[in-house]
This record gives C-alpha cells, structure tokens and sequence, in this order.
C-alpha cells in the first residue's frame, strides 16, 4: 500500500498538537520503568550491565524524567495539548516519585536471579529515541512520514517483547551451537580455530561480520524462498513505513532462528568473546540504522556497507526489488549472489506485503503463521 500523504499529514498536525502529552507520557513511562528497577534489581535488571552503571548518573537521569514528566503533564492537561497522554505521564510521574524516585536505595551486592533486562528496554529505548528521532526529522528520506505514523504502537510491541525476552531468545540463539559441538568432533577445524585465535581484534571483528553476513545471508533467502518459513518472515516485510522502530517487527521464530545460524560458524571458527561482542553491538546498530527514515548515503559508503536505501530496496513492494538485497553488512555478498539491487538515487515507491494479508497488533502477528491457510 502506497503512503497516504493526507493521512500522513493528519497524523502530523495531530502529533504536533499532543506533542506535550506524549513526551510526559514517555517520560513518566521510563521514570516509573525506572524506580521499578531501583526496587528489585535481581529480577528485572541485567547483570553486566548492573556492573557499569554509574549510579550518580542514573538517579539524575530518574529525577529529571520524573520532573519532566511532571511539568509536561500539567502543561498538556492545562492547554489540552494531549490531554490523556498528559493524564497518563503526570500519573506515572506521581506514581514513580511517591515509590522512592531517584532516591530508592539498591541494597548490594545483587544476588544472582534470572532476570527480565527492564533496564536494557528501557535504556535501549531511550538512547534510539534521543538519537533517531531528530535525526529523521533532520536527514528524512520520507519527509512527510510522522513519527508516530501507521503501525508505531505494532512495532514498540514487538520492541517490547524481544528486550523483555533477551534472556530466553539467548538461550535459543546459542543451543544450535552448543549441540553442534557436542555432538560433532570439530577436531579438523582446530587449526583453524587456533589461526583466528592468533588474528588481532582488529582483524577479527571485520572477519566475524562477513562469516556472519554469509551465514546470514543463507538464512535470510531461505526465510524468502520456503513457504512455510516466508509465513515467519513476513511479519517483518509487513510494515508499510520504514524508521528506526520498524527494523523491530520481527517474529521471535525468524529472530531465533537466524541469529542460531549465524551463531553456528562463529562459534565454530573460534573467534574471540570480544570479538563476538563487538559484532553484537555492530549489528544491532546496523539493525537499526538500515531500517530508519534516513535519505542516503554518499555513493562510495552504499558499495561498501549496507545502508537504508539498500536495505529500504528488500523492503520495497515493486517487482524490481523481490528477493533482493539480503545481507545486512555487506552489500558485496549480494553482489557474489547475484541479488543486489540498487538502482541510481531511486528509492521504493512503497513497502509492505503484496498476497498476504498480515493482521496488525504483536499478538494477532504472532500467532498468523501458525494458522492454516484460510482459517
């Protein structure tokens, strides 16, 4: 379906009018987020990152959402510039101060617990929107796409649900690799694995993200090709909009599954956990970027990594563009594959699914693949 430039503007004179209400809401949403944290660590918080956290910092960071979200909410309620949103901040506000606010103490040292990564969602999310949201107001691809455009509330769902889950979709991630090695004698690859072991880091991390992108690529046009993985992956390609948000609406089947495949080699060649880590924090940079609202790089840094109108292509419905583009890093692996597809300054006319009617909302998306056909 094509972007509706009327609806586009509606959703933009109405974003503008309730801008107050929505950032007290979002303030007040972290804030109490936040507090909950502060309150029971064990359960809801990340370890490694409970390490780092410099806890000055955080507690400003609490006091001033709570203010924020205080202030914005009077305002939107006063001046009827989104007055349920502002409603709904200045209660989180209220309820997050009258729980102890930024002055809740942690009592350390925080016993081990399996634990949800609140915290990691509600700074992941916070850093995105502080970063991607001015600059596709700044650099837009799509100026007139709203920020709060068709299916937002679908993809901070999904959002949701993959950072609520990053403990189980870990686990998931990494057990094909782990049985592989149990049940396989990897002894030929121990020359190998000594040789990428004896790589410096610097030499490692661009050797994981091209072993990565290959793996990934397979599965990616495996996900393309098979009818019934396409059920899975279809849910990705179903957004009619594209930002920073968008690169989320991915089903946790699709997610598990290829993150385990390109888990497999890079376990396998034996690359360094700081290697690992760096790829992690590249890809889900990358994850991100790719998918946003951003028009397009200099022509020289679209032959040499992915960017968002390379990857906006794979989204594209027109005909041109099926079954193109599926690396995430490196446009070259296309290139290799023979399905790289960039025409010259053009990009998609528009996105989405053309035969399968995918339903919106997380739960009603999570569930479509497994229906039968016409139930």
């Amino acid at each position: 379906m094509a972007p509706d430039p009327a609806d586009d503007a509606r959703r933009r004179r109405a974003a503008r009018r309730r801008l107050p209400g929505i950032l007290a809401l979002f303030l007040g949403a972290l804030a109490a987020l936040a507090v909950l944290c502060l309150h029971f660590p064990a359960p809801l918080t990340t370890p490694a990152l409970r390490a780092v956290y410099p806890m000055p910092l955080v507690r400003a960071a609490v006091a001033a959402g709570i203010a924020a979200a205080l202030a914005l909410g009077a305002l939107a309620v006063l001046a009827d510039a989104g007055r349920r949103a502002g409603l709904a901040g200045l209660a989180l506000g209220i309820a997050a101060q009258l729980a102890g606010g930024a002055a809740v103490e942690v009592a350390t040292p925080v016993p081990p617990s399996r634990h949800l990564g609140l915290d990691w969602f509600t700074l992941d999310l916070l850093l995105l929107v502080l970063v991607f949201v001015p600059l596709e107001r700044a650099f837009a691809a799509r100026p007139g796409q709203p920020v709060f455009r068709r299916g937002w509330r679908t993809d901070l769902a999904h959002f949701f649900a993959s950072h609520l889950l990053v403990q189980a979709t870990s686990l998931l991630t990494v057990a094909p690799a782990l049985l592989l090695f149990r049940a396989v004698p990897l002894s030929p690859l121990a020359g190998v694995q000594d040789a990428v072991a004896a790589l410096p880091l610097a030499l490692q991390v661009p050797l994981a993200i091209l072993v990565a992108d290959l793996a990934g690529y397979a599965a990616h046009r495996a996900f393309h090709a098979v009818p019934l993985l396409w059920r899975f992956h279809a849910i990705h390609h179903s957004s009619e909009a594209l930002d920073w948000l968008a690169g989320s609406r991915l089903h946790l089947v699709d997610a598990v599954a290829t993150r385990a495949v390109v888990f497999v080699p890079l376990f396998a060649l034996g690359f360094e956990r700081a290697a690992l880590t760096a790829y992690l924090v590249l890809v889900s940079a990358q994850a991100t970027w790719i998918h946003a609202n951003l028009r397009g790089a200099p022509r020289w840094l679209e032959a040499l990594v992915a960017t968002p109108r390379f990857h906006h292509w794979h989204h594209a419905a027109e005909r041109e563009a099926r079954d193109r583009n599926f690396a995430v890093h490196l446009p070259v692996v296309d290139r290799l594959f023979g399905t790289h597809h960039l025409p010259p300054g053009r990009w998609p006319a528009r996105y989405g699914v053309d035969g399968d009617d995918v339903p919106p909302g997380w739960l009603a998306q999570l569930v479509w693949p497994l229906r039968r056909r016409g139930a």
